[in-house]
């Protein structure tokens, strides 16, 4: 590549040595190329003028004459090069072009006699010099990690599969927020930075504000931020945006991610999982434009309802393991080790619970590729989330899956101030026994619930999680534009 950079430079400098600049600051358009497409045959012949744009994507010259395509956002479309019409001067410049570069071509529309819809260009100019090559056409840009890496390469080499699963992740935020909107939720926005972290049970990324001499957190979750909300009055509440998790990397993890959370007062989980239900079946339908989605060789039907699976009585049906008879972490270890399971000494009873959880979707079972709600979680495993109404031991929480992929979680919320401090102390304890990621006993919050929250359900959301099962993409970093990745060979 060090060759052809070169050979580009040299280009580079001829032209402007000819008087012209490869990068100007105005540019000229007059149609896009779909546009000149859609209506060919309207606009054919020379009494018609067009001006276009577009990056080189081929390239052929040919003595007196070259052909080119050129493709902007909308389409590509073959342009032609004649010294006649051009002149000599003109046409020394066609000869500084490389693929890759873009240019402003002037002209009239006219088939070619093999039929192709091309621009006979009657003047040009260069706009933009590509200084390197594109990945190569015909083989693409295979190596997954470079594609993740550098995904501009990733988008000009595998645009036909590449660009419309980002199309996609926009119409699916798109259609979350109209669907949240449309029934009286507001849009807010909450601290990126934050004192004390809290919400989920996580690592956060610490940083030091220096005006203020702190140490900040940045946010793993935006939940108590937006029940202080409803402490003030909005009943009604969310939120998307990005969440900060110093956590491992893995084909369903990044350390950055998109998250939606809402909250409705006066609401429980029932509530909250007819609203996810509803939801997830309204954007499946605006962003794919149907309801079944093909996933991971499975056809998931996401019309509701959905069926709602107790969590403990699947657990014992998927893994053999009747979380009951274990009421206290060693024998529950125990018991996960004497089935063959791995058991992390740092998680308590509650989080070993939630490994089982993973351990049964990943042995990939039929029956739970489907659209579901896993409900009615342990206490010790969910410290925001209140007490079951009939099984005191348990919390009214659900948690919906697509195609086995865990997709958000959602309370019936706890409004108790005491309850929620009890709990935070609980999760204090745990971390004083080395779990790392219990949560934080964060007291501005707990003052705010004893000024009063309503009863309220809470749900949040992974989009990118949910845009990898509307996709059919199996890593989180292929619907992350630019996903967090390791440290490359070359970088400092």
């Amino acid at each position: 590549m060090a060759d052809e950079r070169s050979v580009r430079l040299q280009r580079l400098e001829a032209l402007r040595e000819r008087g012209i600049n490869p990068y100007p600051n105005h540019v000229e358009r007059s149609h896009t190329i779909a546009e000149v497409l859609q209506h060919f045959d309207e606009w054919l012949g020379e009494e018609h003028s067009f001006c276009l744009v577009g990056r080189i994507r081929l390239l052929r010259e040919m003595g007196k004459i070259a052909f080119a395509h050129i493709e902007d956002g909308t389409g590509r479309i073959q342009v032609y090069f004649r010294i006649n019409d051009l002149g000599e001067e003109a046409y020394r410049t066609v000869r500084l072009l490389d693929i890759g570069d873009f240019i402003q071509a002037r002209g009239f529309l006219f088939y070619t006699r093999t039929g192709e819809r091309t621009l006979h260009v009657l003047q040009f100019a260069v706009i933009a010099k590509g200084l390197r090559p594109l990945p190569e056409k015909y083989h693409g840009l295979e190596d997954i990690e470079l594609r993740q890496r550098k995904r501009y390469l990733d988008l000009l080499a595998n645009g036909d599969e590449v660009k419309p699963i980002f199309v996609t992740r926009s119409r699916v935020i798109r259609a979350m927020r109209r669907f949240l909107d449309e029934r009286g939720f507001l849009e807010v926005e909450t601290p990126i930075l934050q004192p004390i972290y809290g919400g989920a049970t996580a690592r956060p990324f610490v940083t030091h504000h220096h005006a203020l001499d702190r140490d900040l957190y940045l946010r793993i979750a935006v939940e108590l931020y937006l029940k202080r909300l409803l402490v003030g009055g909005f009943e009604r509440v969310y939120e998307i945006g990005r969440n900060f998790r110093n956590e491992g990397i893995d084909r369903t993890h990044n350390p950055e991610f998109t998250m939606m959370e809402c909250y409705q007062a006066y609401a429980d989980y029932e509530d909250m999982m007819r609203l996810t239900e509803e939801m997830i079946y309204a954007i499946a339908l605006e962003a794919c434009g149907t309801a079944r989605i093909h996933y991971r060789g499975y056809e998931v039907d996401l019309t509701p309802p959905w069926p709602r699976l107790p969590l403990l009585a699947t657990i014992e049906e998927f893994t053999g393991i009747d979380v009951n008879r274990y009421p206290d972490r060693e024998s529950l270890a125990a018991e996960m080790r004497a089935r063959g399971y791995e058991v992390d000494p740092a998680l308590g009873r509650g989080r070993l619970i939630d490994e089982l959880k993973s351990a049964m979707f990943r042995q990939g079972a039929e029956p739970l590729r489907r659209a579901l709600f896993l409900i009615d979680y342990p206490l010790d495993v969910s410290p925001l989330a209140k007490r079951h109404r009939s099984q005191p031991n348990l919390v009214e929480r659900f948690q919906p899956f697509l195609g086995g992929l865990e997709i958000g979680n959602a309370f019936t919320e706890l409004n108790d101030p005491l309850d929620q401090r009890q709990r935070f102390e609980d999760q204090m304890r745990q971390r004083a026994h080395g779990d790392v990621e219990a949560q934080v006993l964060d007291e501005d919050f707990l003052e705010a619930l004893e000024v009063g929250m309503p009863p309220t359900g809470g749900l949040g959301i992974g989009v990118d999680r949910l845009v990898m099962f509307l996709t059919d993409q199996e890593s989180i970093r292929d619907v992350i534009l630019f996903p967090t990745m390791r440290k490359a060979p070359n970088e400092p």
